[in-house]
């Protein structure tokens, strides 16, 4: 493993987060800066390794991109009362996101849906 694969893992790890880059001046968050590399390097490299046992060839960049158009959305609907309601769901998975999520034995209903209720 080289760093700079790691310091890419990382990267696509935070990206969807929208993590802006920082540069680090203690020690000690330099070195959680470099655990962390190495543990998203780690689940990266963990779910390409299942996928290629399942007989799934691809990379963590191919994955990322079929499940990006998998989206949760919330609906958020005032009320003449003040109120506010709060539908959180999940859309509907396509073939190819069922796919990968049945080899990596992930239930396709990555979230229930949700409703709530708060002051406007």
């Amino acid at each position: 493993m080289t760093l700079t694969r790691a310091e890419a893992a990382f990267r696509a790890i935070k990206t969807p987060l929208a993590e802006r880059p920082i540069s680090h001046q203690k020690e000690q968050r330099v070195e959680a800066h470099i655990f962390l590399c190495v543990l998203a390097y780690h689940l990266l490299i963990s779910i390409e390794k299942t996928l290629l046992d399942q007989g799934v060839h691809t990379s963590w960049a191919t994955v990322r991109e079929t499940l990006s158009t998998h989206h949760i959305n919330t609906v958020v609907l005032p009320t003449n009362g003040g109120l506010v309601l709060r539908i959180r769901k999940a859309s509907t998975p396509e073939a190819a996101h069922r796919h990968i999520y049945q080899r990596l034995d992930i239930n396709p209903e990555i979230v229930r849906p949700r409703k709530s209720w708060s002051a406007g």
